[in-house]
């Protein structure tokens, strides 16, 4: 059975890119795993839901070797459990002639202690390329607060809306009050959530 799986390290990233490559080569949805979150450790619910349907013989298909995880002993320890103890195989689709454990288990015990070399080069970068990115947010968060930079969502109240939703207030809070129209509906003609439309239109009350 071939199986494909795919991770993004945040909800917003797409998966598109990885997604088009598991269909390509004919793997049924059902049988595609997906994480949305970082690969720091292996606790990943769609990962170790997989791991509970590999079976010996099977196709585990991932794009890249850092989608599989960015701890340098985790990736070494994930790979030889499903290669080794469940002996199922690991097709890394980015580095092909490389990492394809069929190929190495064909080459018996000299086979294994390449895959054992090729596996700890490629996860030792993996890791560091983890370390380098934390560095990097890190340096930016700190350079970002000593230039006074708001960090986070972008702050939302009357003097940050649009001049079209200003004018929607003034037109549907006399229509709103009278009970012409729900709250519901006066959100949604300004495309606001609940909390920021009270937020807003108490702060429009006391004007």
């Amino acid at each position: 059975m071939k199986m494909g799986y795919i991770r993004v390290s945040s909800k917003d990233q797409n998966i598109e890119r990885q997604l088009k490559k598991m269909h390509e080569l004919g793997i049924e949805e059902r049988y595609i795993f997906i994480d949305k979150q970082s690969g720091k450790d292996f606790d990943r619910p769609q990962y170790q839901m997989m791991k509970r349907f590999i079976r010996e013989g099977d196709m585990v298909y991932i794009d890249a070797l850092d989608r599989l995880g960015r701890s340098y002993d985790g990736i070494i320890k994930e790979w030889k459990y499903i290669t080794r103890e469940i002996n199922a195989d690991i097709i890394i689709l980015e580095n092909e002639t490389l990492f394809d454990s069929r190929k190495f288990k064909s080459m018996g015990d000299i086979g294994k202690l390449m895959e054992d070399q090729f596996l700890s080069l490629l996860s030792y970068v993996a890791e560091q390329e983890r370390k380098k990115i934390k560095q990097r947010q890190a340096e930016g968060i700190a350079l970002a607060k000593a230039q006074g930079k708001h960090l986070g969502r972008p702050k939302i109240d009357l003097s940050t809306l649009s001049k079209d939703q200003r004018k929607l207030i003034n037109e549907n809070y006399p229509k709103w009050k009278a009970g012409e129209i729900t709250a519901v509906k006066f959100m949604q003609i300004l495309n606001l959530k609940k909390s920021t439309f009270y937020k807003i239109i108490k702060e429009y009350e006391s004007i």
